[in-house]
Parts: structure tokens; C-alpha cells; sequence
């Protein structure tokens, strides 16, 4: 498999695209869903897509054929995953309500506790419904090697897993199987040092278990990524531990490399260097690029000061800070000009907010042949949101 572009979609006219869009190219979203399905194949696991890093469920049919269906973080998404998707559906939340859960039985087949506490309180409703539902518990083994404090489950004071400490020496009553999600945009190496820890804490409930989720942060279609050594690492967990079904459920995996958000230049001013005001903002439509700090690669764009041209580039929103950052052109910005950020797939359009009512993107898909736009956002879906 040919590796995944860093700046996709390079035989789309951008004239053609309703500005601003978010345009997913399907021709690589398939090539991703075909390396998940090789990793799936040769080392006996199972991948789902969690949807809280891509639900563009105009684009599931691509996906379907290769994954065994979806993770979800609560209801909600459930029920997309079970109506769009039509394959397994595992759902994780921090905690759920009574209601919460009795919404979540209805699209669930795996259901995965925060805590000791939230599996009491609603093992019995399970129970009671006389669906089957596998039962997990999330689980924090005091180890990862996130950085970004904001993105580390296992910080000190972390809401999300518990220790085994905390959990005691039994494995509850009820438990099927473990999920631990402690990476972030990170490789094998770092899985295979994360699991060595899981073992050491929990290794010895394992034969009671008839499955563990490794969780997510898995980058497996970033060029580089040691695919052959995930496989290896997978097939030699299974055979310490053969009865155990094993689980993964990337997000930033499955569009990483795939899509765009396609702007327009609608102003220039001057404040000390030259800014272009643009239709997309950061806050409301690439937060990463705010929150983690996260910054994407534009088409045709360089670090600030690499080209004669240099602008800082932000949002239409009356937020001081909507700002993405500074890059050099080659020559100068004018208005009506089109910006193509690359990469804008996985984490952009499930975060997405109408803050100031701002003209929310457009969503499309790209296959070569036909640009389809799925969705146009426009006054309802505003005044909808409030009431």
C-alpha cells in the first residue's frame, strides 16, 4: 500500500468547491479502512471506528466493508452507529445517566464502565432488559506517554479509568472485559511498552476476561508507522492470552491524510503585519488548532517568513484570539482567493460549533469524478441548536 499523502485530493479544481467546505477524499479514506482491515486479518483483532474523531456518516459505506463496526462515547452516537454503521456498536462514557442508559441498551452489543460504582448502578438495568450486552470496565494502569497534559488520561486527577489500587483486589461481578485508552497519536513502540503495564496490573484477572480494548490513539495509517510491528505485537498478546479477543478502536486513524477544509481570503487589514480574514474560523471550526496547540499544513503555504509573504491568517468570529497562525505565500493574498487546509478530516468536523452563527462549512466528498456535497448548513440548523 502506497503511503497516505500528507496534502490529499491534488486533482480537485478548488473553484469548483462551495466555500468553505470540509471535502473528504473516499479513494483515501478507503485506502485507510484497507490497511485497519490488514491489520485486522493478520493479527486476529478487531477494529472499530470511534466516532468521536470521525462520524461523517455519508462516508460509513466506505468504511463498512472493512471494520467491525463503531465506538461510541454515549448515546447519541450510539444510535448513529447502529442506523448509519449496522455492525457491532461498544459505547464508553465517563459516567451515564438512568436515561442515558436505558437510550444506550437500545443500540449497544458492549457497554464499558468508568468505574466500579457506575457498573453497580446500572448492571441491574442491563440485566433487566434481557438484551445481551457484553460489560467492560475502563481501567487506568498508571502509564502513557502523552505529553500534552490536556490529552493524558492518566495525569494525576484524571476522570477517566481507575486504578487498580482504587478497584481492589477483585475483579467486579459482572465484568466481561477491560478497556484502557492511555495513547495519543502514537506508535507500536509506545503500545507495546503501555501493555507490559496493563499486564503487570491486571494481568491476572485476565482469565475471567473474554476480551480487553486496547482504546484508541493508535496512528497506524501515518506514514511510517510500524504496521508489521503492531500485527506481531497483537499476534504475541493472543498468544499469551489466546482466549482473549482483542480490540481497537482508532479515530485519528481512520481520516487521518484524507480531507480538507477549503477556505476563501475575504479581507485583508494591517495591524502591525498584514492579516487575512478568512470564512473559517479556528474557535468554531479547527479548535485543535487553539486547544492542543495543532497546526495544518496549508497547500501552497510555508512557515512564516520561508516566503517573501508572510500573513497572519483568522476567523470572521468577534473572538480576539480566532486566529490559526502565520504562514509565508509566494506572492500576495487577495480577496476571493481559495486556502486549502490539508489533514482537516479526523477531529474537525465532529467539534464544530456555530458560535456567533458563523457560516458552519459545507460537508463533501471527492472520488476522482464527482465532488457530492452531503450537507449545507444554514439559519435552521442556528436557531435549532437554542430555543
Amino acid at each position: 500500500m502506497d503511503p497516505i499523502p500528507e496534502t490529499p485530493i491534488t486533482d480537485l479544481d478548488w473553484g469548483r468547491v462551495p466555500s468553505p467546505s470540509f471535502v473528504v477524499d473516499l479513494r483515501l479514506l478507503e485506502r485507510n479502512a484497507r490497511l485497519l482491515a490488514r491489520v485486522r486479518q493478520e493479527a486476529g483483532c478487531r477494529i472499530l471506528a470511534a466516532l468521536k474523531g470521525f462520524a461523517m456518516w455519508g462516508a460509513f459505506p466506505t468504511l463498512k466493508p472493512h471494520l467491525d463496526g463503531c465506538a461510541a462515547s454515549g448515546p447519541i452516537e450510539a444510535q448513529l452507529a447502529r442506523e448509519e454503521f449496522g455492525k457491532q456498536v461498544h459505547t464508553y462514557a465517563p459516567a451515564f445517566s438512568d436515561e442515558d442508559m436505558r437510550e444506550t441498551l437500545q443500540f449497544s452489543d458492549h457497554i464499558v464502565f468508568n468505574s466500579p460504582s457506575q457498573l453497580t448502578k446500572h448492571l441491574p438495568t442491563i440485566r433487566a432488559s434481557g438484551k445481551h450486552v457484553e460489560v467492560g470496565l475502563r481501567v487506568n494502569p498508571q502509564y502513557s506517554e502523552v505529553e500534552v497534559e490536556l490529552y493524558n488520561p492518566c495525569a494525576l486527577g484524571s476522570r477517566l479509568g481507575c486504578r487498580r489500587d482504587e478497584i481492589g483486589a477483585d475483579l467486579p461481578p459482572g465484568v466481561d472485559g477491560l478497556h484502557f485508552h492511555v495513547m495519543c497519536e502514537q506508535g507500536a513502540d509506545v503500545l507495546e511498552r503501555v501493555l507490559s503495564h496493563v499486564e503487570d496490573r491486571f494481568g491476572d484477572w485476565f482469565p475471567r476476561l473474554k476480551w480487553i480494548n486496547f482504546g484508541g490513539g493508535h496512528h497506524i495509517t501515518k506514514p511510517g508507522y510500524d504496521v508489521d510491528g503492531l500485527i506481531q505485537l497483537i499476534r504475541d498478546f493472543k498468544a499469551r492470552h489466546p482466549h482473549l479477543t482483542v480490540y481497537l478502536e482508532p479515530g485519528e486513524a481512520i481520516a487521518l491524510g484524507t480531507g480538507v477544509l477549503v477556505a476563501t481570503v475575504m479581507d485583508i487589514v494591517r495591524n502591525g503585519m498584514p492579516v487575512a480574514i478568512l470564512d473559517v474560523s479556528a474557535t468554531a471550526h479547527m479548535p485543535d488548532t487553539l486547544e492542543m496547540p495543532y497546526r495544518p499544513t496549508i497547500h501552497g503555504a510555508g512557515d512564516a517568513g520561508a516566503t517573501p509573504h508572510t500573513y497572519r491568517l483568522g476567523g470572521p468570529t468577534c473572538l480576539a484570539g480566532d486566529v490559526m497562525g502565520d504562514w509565508s505565500f509566494p506572492a500576495p493574498l487577495a480577496p476571493g482567493q481559495r486556502l486549502v487546509f490539508a489533514d482537516m478530516a479526523h477531529y474537525t468536523m465532529v467539534k464544530t460549533t456555530m458560535f456567533n452563527g458563523v457560516k458552519h462549512p459545507n460537508l463533501a466528498t471527492w472520488d476522482g469524478r464527482e465532488l457530492k456535497v452531503l450537507r449545507r448548513f444554514g439559519y435552521q440548523d442556528y436557531r435549532n441548536r437554542l430555543s
